[in-house]
């Protein structure tokens, strides 16, 4: 009588087989996990505009957007040692500095910008803008004493000139919708600039990603801006799976955005809201470089 075939040795190959693709699969997803979420990417962004003061032509902004009490290596060396390899002429906060949520607790949220603030300063002068979870944090005053302390200039609804040789620019800062009921409209705002400076380049800081149509109306030349986290998971042909709103699909996430005679660059942050995590979609420090033409 012939013996039964022993299938034993063909199934443990075939379960080794399986193991060793799962195996493969996590660990290709937590290395993909852990690099989307550590290393910074710089994205450099040149902006033609013709009647930019020949003077700044390569002047160059490093936008910081949605850190929410991140940290990359020690003391933010990691970030710190990013913005300086960028060169720029100015350094801009478009935001969520400090987030609403418990991890880290914010009092370590706040040490971690008491030592980042300074350490950009040295750099670059640094202006901020307020964004939501900054108000929503309750910590916001301290923030705001902790950057005039430091020598950062805050725009809440507020402008400065920049300036090279004779010439200048404007830059403007708009105060997040989270702030006081009261406060001045962007329309009355941008009047207001115009009437006083004219129309002069005009660049404008404001934490939200979905008032392009409103800046351009404006006549805004520059919009920079951040919120929208690059949509947390980002898909081929997709911007971004997650919106701010829990929606699906969102737009405006990442990158420049063009309507009339106004660009929009919007930073995909660097930090998460919410405890959230990154999916193909890395820390982002994006530089906007003007040029004349």
């Amino acid at each position: 009588m012939k013996p039964e075939p022993n299938d034993k040795p063909k199934s443990r190959v075939k379960l080794f087989i399986v193991l060793i693709i799962l195996t493969a699969l996590v660990l290709t997803v937590t290395i993909l996990y852990y690099d989307s979420n550590t290393r910074i990417v710089v994205n450099e962004y040149e902006l033609f505009y013709p009647h930019l003061p020949e003077a700044f032509d390569g002047y160059r902004i490093a936008v910081l957007s949605d850190l929410h009490g991140a940290e990359f290596g020690k003391n933010n060396e990691r970030l710190i040692s990013k913005v300086r390899d960028t060169e720029p002429d100015i350094i801009v906060i478009t935001g969520d500095f400090i987030d609403n949520y418990t991890t880290p607790p914010i009092e370590r949220q706040l040490e971690i910008a008491d030592a980042l603030i300074p350490a950009l300063v040295r750099i670059a002068p640094l202006y901020y803008v307020t964004g939501n979870h900054d108000w929503d944090s309750g910590e916001l005053r301290t923030l705001l004493d902790m950057l005039e302390e430091h020598g950062a200039i805050t725009l809440r609804n507020q402008y400065v000139l920049l300036e090279r040789g004779a010439q200048s620019i404007i830059l403007a800062g708009t105060d997040d919708p989270n702030g006081p009921a009261d406060m001045i409209k962007p329309d009355v705002f941008v009047n207001q600039i115009r009437d006083s400076q004219g129309d002069g380049f005009l660049v404008m800081l404001e934490h939200r990603n979905y008032r392009l149509s409103l800046h351009s109306r404006l006549g805004v030349d520059l919009l920079l801006c951040g919120h929208a986290h690059g949509g947390i998971i980002r898909l081929p042909f997709t911007d971004g799976l997650i919106g701010t709103q829990r929606e699906f699909f969102p737009t405006h996430t990442n990158g420049v955005y063009t309507m009339g005679e106004t660009n929009m660059l919007v930073s995909r942050g660097l930090g998460s809201p919410y405890g959230w995590m990154r999916f193909f979609n890395n820390p982002h420090i994006p530089v906007a470089i003007l040029r004349v033409g």
